[in-house]
């Protein structure tokens, strides 16, 4: 029979946990910046807001309905490889998306280009003093007369630091003249051969003659129908991408827990984690170094943007070799009733499941806004995109760190204690983030998300599995991840996007915050108020090895029933 079969258990771990690193490594390519490429694209926080607000809540209905028919058909296999490479073309779409105003890319891509060109108006005039063009060279425009002129500069063979007489710095450098530059002009602005871009129509605004406001207002109308025009294309491919690739995780992670179940190692479910979260922190680390190291435009209509998409295209075909020899079990049983429905049951029975249920809800909606809007925050205060993936990647290594302290901690704190540590470091995350002042100013806070993100939901699943009947731990935690990054998420991302369009950025982080600190201390005092009902679950003390049992029958009951009372007590003074 197939139980006397050999099991190489060590083989199939190691590739679950292969198939993970590098699934996540290709998520993390692009997932995290995808609003950035958004904002590059003209799009603003309310459009934004709604696009990720759909994503979320489409994945709440949809992912059940896609893991109980692979499983009813069988099929989960050819869910998997199928949602892994129809994944791979919804994401090249959004790289044949044209920017509303190519003025936008640069402005998000390259904060220092206004910095590097001197920009005066001289009557009709636009004279740019640039290192990189001939000097007195003018260009015409279909509207405007453009000059370019070279700065006087101090030549030196190296590169040198002298100092005044008030004690300032000043760089000698050397300076290599081109014989020729290369110019593109636009209707919205100008191109240079060096990346540089400069906005003529802003520039130029108060030299224009003036114009029949009907002629504006017609322009306007034509601006905002493109607006409009690229905000329901993105949609349009989000919402594919996001059909076809959010069912990919859930049934993996059922045909794993049952390929386990068949074969007693059970125990070892999960332990893969910790390396999804090291391939994301991988893979979002070397898509910022090797973004940052590019122009703004790889050509003339690609941005380099487009670049977190091919990293993800390239992995996730990885991922789609790796998935085909994923370790996958077909349980011949079938699950009795509606476990969705009967884990609503078991929350709503009980009051802290109730307070657990709703404080992930609330993180869910505030983390959204971190999801959707921390790296706006940090493109204006000049971040590159290396720090953004530096911000990602510290927060995950923080959460692996502290999962190997994670039982101490939970003894120690207490189940109640460490929610309400994760809602205090959170909103202290949300009011860091209103102040930064650099570009590697978030670094230092993201090392909280080892108690915003991680001991925060370990003590979540670990209070409602005492309110667990047998076989209904995985769909309780379950229930409560779409709580939060399903309904949560998506009613977070609706709401911040109008925010933000309202108060702005700053506004939205410390009212995030102030929200938090008020709902932990409402959160602290009816969890300890209320009774607790702790049920036992039989089926964990069923599943113990018998040999930690005595040998005869009575005195297996006996001990079974006595270690039942000590983790029932143990437990309580937990909690």
């Amino acid at each position: 029979t197939m139980r006397n079969k050999q099991w190489d258990i060590n083989k199939a771990l190691a590739l679950t946990s292969f198939f993970h690193f590098v699934y996540s490594a290709g998520k993390s390519c692009v997932i995290p910046f995808l609003t950035v490429h958004f904002r590059q694209l003209g799009l603003p926080a309310v459009f934004v807001g709604l696009i990720m607000g759909t994503k979320h809540l489409i994945s709440l209905f949809w992912i059940p309905s896609c893991s109980y028919i692979a499983k009813r058909y069988g099929r989960r296999r050819i869910f998997i490889l199928g949602s892994l490479l129809c994944s791979i073309g919804a994401a090249l779409l959004l790289t044949l998306i044209p920017p509303i105003n190519k003025a936008d890319t640069y402005r998000y891509c390259n904060l220092s280009i206004h910095t590097e060109i001197g920009v005066q108006t001289i009557g009709e005039n636009v004279v740019l003093t640039t290192s990189a063009s001939k000097p007195n060279t003018t260009f015409q425009h279909s509207k405007y007369s453009v000059v370019l002129e070279m700065p006087t500069l101090n030549y030196s063979e190296n590169s040198t630091f002298g100092r005044n007489d008030s004690g300032v710095q000043h760089k000698t450098v050397t300076v290599t003249k081109k014989a020729s530059t290369t110019v593109v002009l636009h209707e919205d602005g100008l191109d240079l051969e060096n990346g540089y871009f400069v906005e003529i129509k802003n520039i130029t605004e108060h030299t224009r003659k003036p114009k029949d406001v009907s002629l504006d207002l017609l322009k306007s109308l034509s601006l905002l129908d493109k607006e409009y025009q690229v905000f329901f294309l993105v949609l349009m491919v989000v919402v594919l991408w996001e059909l076809v690739s959010a069912p990919l995780e859930q049934t993996a992670d059922d045909g794993l827990y049952e390929y386990l179940d068949f074969i007693d190692a059970t125990d070892r479910y999960r332990r893969h984690w910790n390396w999804g979260h090291v391939g994301a922190a991988a893979g979002a680390c070397s898509i910022g170094i090797l973004v940052d190291r590019l122009n703004c435009f790889l050509n003339i209509g690609t941005s380099r943007s487009a670049v977190h998409f091919y990293g993800y295209a390239v992995l996730i075909t990885l991922t789609l070799l790796v998935g085909a020899f994923y370790p996958i079990h077909y349980a011949k049983k079938g699950e009795r009733g509606n476990r969705a429905f009967k884990a609503l049951s078991l929350i709503i029975s009980d009051g802290r499941t109730i307070t657990s249920a709703f404080t992930v809800f609330l993180t869910g909606a505030v983390g959204s806004t971190v999801h959707n809007f921390l790296f706006w925050q940090m493109q204006d205060k000049g971040s590159g995109v290396f720090y953004m993936g530096a911000s990602v990647a510290v927060g995950l290594l923080a959460e692996v760190l502290l999962y190997f302290f994670k039982d101490k901690l939970l003894r120690t704190i207490s189940y109640t204690g460490t929610i309400g540590l994760g809602l205090l470091c959170l909103a202290v995350q949300l009011l860091y983030y209103s102040y930064l002042w650099s570009s590697w100013s978030v670094l230092p806070a993201q090392l909280l998300n080892a108690f915003s993100n991680g001991a925060l939901w370990w003590a979540v699943c670990a209070q409602s599995n005492d309110v667990a009947t047998p076989g209904m731990e995985r769909h309780l935690h379950r229930t409560f991840h779409g709580l939060s990054y399903g309904f949560g998420a998506g009613v977070g991302s609706i709401a911040s996007g109008f925010i933000v369009k309202k108060f702005g950025l700053v506004v939205l982080f410390r009212a995030c915050s102030a929200a938090l600190v008020l709902w932990s201390a409402v959160f602290l005092m009816v969890q300890f108020k209320l009774p607790r009902q702790k049920r036992l679950n039989y089926s964990r003390l069923l599943a113990a090895d018998a040999s930690d049992l005595s040998d005869s029958e009575d005195e297996q009951e006996r001990d079974w029933l006595v270690k039942a009372m000590k983790e029932d007590q143990k437990s309580y003074w937990n909690t």
